[in-house]
């Protein structure tokens, strides 16, 4: 594990745009956990086919968190369009599908959500000390930082 992590200060080249996409859930009543349940379950599925099919679906890469109740998903896309795209198809339109059958907006129990952000080149900047690749860090790949990328506003003002 030590082996991966990147000895010293990094960032990443803001020279491109991105798309960043929050997804997850909030676990609203634990024991209907005939409604949470397969919400939860129909990520992992969705997850593997963005990691198989990275470069032609436009996904770049995702961190993942869990709480008590509620989980969020950080994703790196490269453009909004492909993202949409994604959205549209077969394997999350079918997990969609069956959310609003099993749950829709009349049960309680479980809530989703999501946000969308479109984060233009020169307009986000990142730093990783000792830290293996992570984030942005792993998705656009870090570089180590340099004289004129020292501080937040250098790497902001960069482009």
């Amino acid at each position: 594990m030590s082996a991966s992590i990147l000895k010293g200060r990094y960032t990443v080249n803001n020279d491109q745009d991105i798309v960043v996409f929050l997804i997850g859930m909030r676990i609203n009543k634990w024991w209907a956990l005939h409604k949470w349940l397969p919400v939860f379950l129909a990520m992992p599925g969705m997850v593997q086919e963005l990691y198989t099919h990275k470069a032609k679906l436009g996904f770049m890469s995702m961190e993942s968190y869990f709480g008590l109740r509620t989980t969020i998903m950080v994703q790196y896309w490269n453009s909004t369009e492909e993202l949409l795209a994604y959205s549209k198809a077969n394997k999350h339109m079918e997990a969609w599908k069956k959310f609003n059958q099993r749950v829709g907006s009349s049960s309680q129990a479980v809530a989703v959500y999501h946000e969308t952000y479109q984060l233009k080149a020169g307009s986000y900047e990142s730093i990783y000390v000792n830290m293996p690749p992570y984030g942005l860090g792993k998705a656009l790949s870090a570089v180590p930082v340099t004289k004129e990328s020292q501080t937040a506003s250098k790497r902001l003002n960069k482009g």
